[in-house]
């Protein structure tokens, strides 16, 4: 395409500014200062899709990571991660997939397996240098 002998790069005329407007809108799901340390690990196919914050146990024979639910007895009932970023299983195992393993996350931002309360979470969370805390909303201040 061609307008006043210019030619378009990526769909953009070269005299039109490179900025776009864009609106951040944090999850508050990072709570505190306390260090974080991240780490990829396999995440086990057909559980859907599985959104940042959402606490991750281990399945103990497979080394898979899975939704922790507090009545699991394969090993995934005790928490020991929180999801770094929004992976779809539905299709199968995702490799690769960033988790936290140690870090102060907000309660209101993670997504609990079933059985978990706020409460029982953050206990059960709190050998692993995990931390839930209260300190924040999760709601869009809008």
């Amino acid at each position: 395409q061609t307008m006043s002998g210019s030619t378009t790069v990526n769909g953009i005329w070269p005299q039109t500014p490179a900025a776009f407007d864009a609106t951040y809108q944090p999850d508050q799901l990072i709570a505190g200062v306390y260090p974080r340390v991240t780490e990829n690990v396999t995440l086990a196919g057909a559980q859907g899709v599985l959104v940042r914050g959402t606490v991750l146990g281990v399945v103990t024979a497979t080394g898979k990571y899975v939704v922790s639910t507090s009545a699991a007895t394969d090993g995934s009932q005790t928490p020991i991660a929180v999801l770094a970023d929004t992976y779809d299983t539905t299709a199968g195992d995702v490799a690769g997939a960033g988790c936290y393993f140690s870090g102060e996350f907000n309660q209101n931002a993670v997504t609990m397996g079933t059985g978990w309360t706020a409460a029982t979470l953050a206990a059960a969370l709190r050998p692993a240098n995990i931390y839930l805390k209260n300190a924040v909303t999760a709601a869009d201040p809008t």
